[in-house]
């Protein structure tokens, strides 16, 4: 797993887990990201710093026992902003829009992209469907002209 710095085009800046760079690469072009912030799907990786070990740090980390956070370089104060505004509502009704889809359509799992198709291509019957579908699967929906849209990713999901 690695972790990306993200920023979307409104310059809101979020980190996320991928399992190598071509996933991110895959969600990124598949249209699969979004900022957790605004809903963008307008996501780049950001500038950022490796993580390095040095000698100091590792004789000094004892297992189990809490770190100090880093001083930034520069110091100064520092301040912690507050969610944008009207974020709260906005998380609210995506929580709801989900709702709404999870219990008004079939749960088709990992089938997601073989059921779509099938309805799509009039094989089997229409309904609303949800699940989960690969980078990949869902590029090649939309290059079939299927049309789908990706359930919102909630913080909750996230823990």
């Amino acid at each position: 797993m690695i972790r990306y710095q993200l920023i979307c085009g409104r310059g809101h800046d979020f980190d996320a887990w991928f399992a190598d760079s071509a996933a991110f690469d895959a969600q990124r072009d598949g249209g699969l990201l979004g900022c957790p912030h605004c809903g963008g799907a307008d996501v780049e990786k950001a500038l950022m710093a490796p993580a390095v070990p040095s000698k100091r740090r590792k004789s000094a980390a004892t297992p189990g026992a809490p770190q100090a956070p880093e001083t930034p370089a520069g110091g100064g104060d520092q301040v912690l902003l507050g969610p944008e505004p009207g974020a709260r509502e906005l998380a609210e009704a995506l929580k709801q829009l989900r709702r709404q889809v999870t219990a008004n359509a079939d749960y088709v799992g990992g089938r997601f992209a073989e059921e779509a198709r099938k309805i799509h291509y009039r094989e089997a019957e229409a309904r609303g469907i949800w699940g989960e579908a690969s980078a990949e699967e869902a590029r090649a929906l939309g290059e079939e002209g299927i049309e789908f849209h990706p359930l919102p990713v909630l913080p909750e999901d996230r823990n």
